[in-house]
């Protein structure tokens, strides 16, 4: 039994049987943590990986997974040999993983791409004939694009306004419908009503995709407790940088749809030509994953599943938020440093923060923390064009030249405090060498 609140679901406690407190595993370590980068003069310094939400580290426990599936890594689904039998198992082992992960519905399909991109397009692809996406200007390009026809939303002012939106553009369209909306702003780090709109969905007989990549990293998904129809993530932001991410949802309409791929495992049975049409499987998995799948990378995506829900929600979330309010408070004390944010300074959020620095471009900012600090951070539009513009309030400039983009810092397992008080000291000299500029 759990509660459910607009942003997710809060397990209960039994009142018949208190729960056992539950040995939890410490939080795992990242590749790469003691990784040395040259700046300027010459020195060597640790590296401030500050750009986990383009992609994260790998964990420790992900490569050792990968590297034990290595010596017995073989064909699956097809081979009689005894590597091709494990690794099959390892496969169809992982696929039970996720669905575990995000607490998927025992039917839902757990379908393995490349990443959320890939997974936005395939669902695309299988969309009921004249079916209309529904999605807000302030998502991922992921999200906003794939769709043949899409009405698109202004950003809304306040989460309520979005509900509101979503309710009256639904009201609005004939025949199948999909809204389509993040969990976790990829700009902001602003949690999304994912709850309150998939309520607002269902009324109107349409479905939901959550493109829920920044999420999963931060935060517990529960698809059931939810009640979303489709989530899509990618292994490269859960730590598991192996080429490979996930569709997992509803059967129907993937069943229904033309198979994204054409080619081996596809197929039941192809005809001779000219003397009857190719059956493919029903099945929505072997149906959408022709050809030879990215074993090792499901593998390495189940077990950064696996080592996330062993340490614990609680711990990672806590020591999370601890050290972005460190990182914004240290922030909103530096002069001509601006956060970027849709719903407040107050509003939910996972650890990611855009920001502007007067007087510098961000790309300035970003070289500059790089070559002078040996920190990592993104800057551009973060492939959300039409969102950034909306916070920065222009309709001009592009990600090339620096113009009408923002710097944005992102943290996760392996970020320490030296990491932020080093980028916090850092932007108060840039920010006085922009004041001066």
């Amino acid at each position: 039994m759990s509660t459910l609140s607009i942003f997710g679901a809060v397990p209960a406690q039994s009142a018949a049987a208190p729960a056992q407190p539950r040995e939890r595993r410490p939080i795992p370590a990242v590749l790469g943590a003691d990784l040395e980068v040259p700046v300027k003069g010459g020195r060597l310094v640790g590296y401030a990986n500050l750009d986990y939400a383009a992609s994260a580290p790998c964990l420790e426990p992900v490569s050792a997974a990968v590297t034990a599936a290595l010596p017995a890594y073989s064909s699956v689904h097809r081979g009689a040999g005894y590597a091709s039998q494990l690794t099959t198992a390892r496969y169809e082992q992982a696929r039970h993983t996720v669905r575990a992960f995000v607490g998927a519905r025992a039917d839902d399909a757990v379908i393995f791409t490349r990443n959320t991109t890939d997974a936005t397009n395939l669902l695309a692809g299988c969309l009921p004939a004249g079916a209309t996406a529904v999605v807000f200007d302030t998502e991922h390009h992921a999200s906003l694009l794939p769709w043949e026809r899409v009405v698109r939303l202004a950003p809304p002012a306040f989460p309520g306004e979005a509900v509101r939106a979503a309710d009256e553009a639904l009201a609005a369209l004939d025949g199948p419908k999909l809204l389509v909306v993040t969990a976790a702003s990829n700009v902001t780090g602003e949690l999304w009503p994912i709850a309150a709109l998939a309520h607002i969905a269902h009324r109107h007989g349409a479905r939901i995709l959550v493109d829920a990549a920044q999420l999963v990293p931060h935060r517990r998904l529960n698809l059931t407790a939810l009640d979303l129809d489709y989530v899509a993530f990618s292994g490269h932001k859960l730590y598991a940088p192996f080429g490979a991410g996930v569709l997992v949802g509803r059967r129907d309409w993937l069943a229904a749809g033309e198979p994204y791929l054409k080619g081996g495992g596809a197929v039941r049975s192809v005809a001779p030509a000219g003397s009857g049409d190719t059956e493919w499987h029903e099945d929505p998995e072997p149906r959408h994953e022709a050809g030879t799948p990215n074993v090792l990378g499901a593998i390495a995506l189940a077990a950064a599943c696996d080592a996330l829900t062993a340490t614990g929600w609680t711990a990672l979330v806590r020591e999370e938020e601890r050290l972005i309010a460190r990182l914004r408070a240290g922030l909103a004390s530096i002069e001509g440093v601006r956060e970027l944010s849709l719903w407040g300074p107050d509003h939910p959020r996972v650890g990611i923060v855009s920001f502007t620095v007067d007087g510098l471009a961000a790309r300035e900012v970003a070289e500059a923390l790089s070559g002078e600090y040996g920190i990592g951070v993104r800057d551009g539009k973060f492939c959300a064009h039409p969102f950034v513009r909306h916070l920065l309030g222009t309709t001009d400039g592009g990600c090339e030249d620096g113009t009408a983009s923002a710097v944005r810092a992102s943290i996760g397992i392996g970020t320490t405090e030296e990491h932020v008080d080093r980028l916090v000291a850092a932007l108060r000299v840039l920010a006085a060498r922009g004041a001066t500029a």
